[in-house]
């Protein structure tokens, strides 16, 4: 992933490799040890079945999220695109 700024990419919606949307970029985790990000926590639409997606489930401040590794992520653009 390119450089980007943080309060850029909250908010974009994030899809998969195949054009399917899966939700939005809610919050980035970080290794505070080493300062990269480590994974991506996304908010699901309502119409999407986490048990379709191979992404670990997690919450973030009380609200389901999808914890996706920074690796996943193929591109930045209009929305973040995953492998």
């Amino acid at each position: 992933m390119a450089d980007e700024l943080a309060e850029n990419l909250s908010g974009k919606e994030v899809m998969t490799s195949s054009g399917t949307y899966i939700g939005v970029l809610r919050n980035i985790q970080m290794n505070t040890k080493t300062g990269t990000i480590a994974d991506l926590l996304v908010s699901p639409f309502d119409d999407v079945n986490p048990e379709q997606h191979r992404f670990e489930t997690t919450t973030d401040e009380g609200e389901a999220a999808f914890s996706i590794p920074v690796s996943n992520v193929r591109d930045v653009d209009d929305a973040v695109v995953l492998n």
